[in-house]
């Protein structure tokens, strides 16, 4: 009895210690990601910055079909897909922009 309770909690812990399936990342070089955005889905860079000194954050979109990719690309040229979705819009800011007359 002993042995089957032991072997099932470790069992359910090993499980519990697991990821998330939603944060896996899929990675590769930055090349072969982007040719995939544009081929499959239309998608084209829209914007992005600086992350931290060696990696960039950038946000591909299809105006057409309203689906984005957030791409987190390395310094090394490897590019990771940290988030996806549809229905992207964009908001008029309403809040003035500096070195811009209103």
């Amino acid at each position: 009895m002993f042995k089957r309770l032991f072997l099932g909690s470790l069992v359910f812990g090993m499980a519990a210690m697991g990821p998330p399936a939603h944060a896996q990342t899929s990675c590769a070089p930055r090349e072969s990601i982007i040719e995939r955005l544009e081929a499959s889905f239309g998608e084209a860079l829209t914007g992005g910055g600086l992350q931290s000194a060696s990696q960039i954050l950038e946000l591909w979109t299809a105006p057409e079909t309203g689906t984005w990719t957030a791409l987190v690309t390395n310094a090394n040229g490897i590019s990771c897909i940290v988030a996806s979705g549809t229905n992207f819009h964009i908001e008029e800011p309403n809040l003035p922009v500096a070195g811009v007359p209103s």
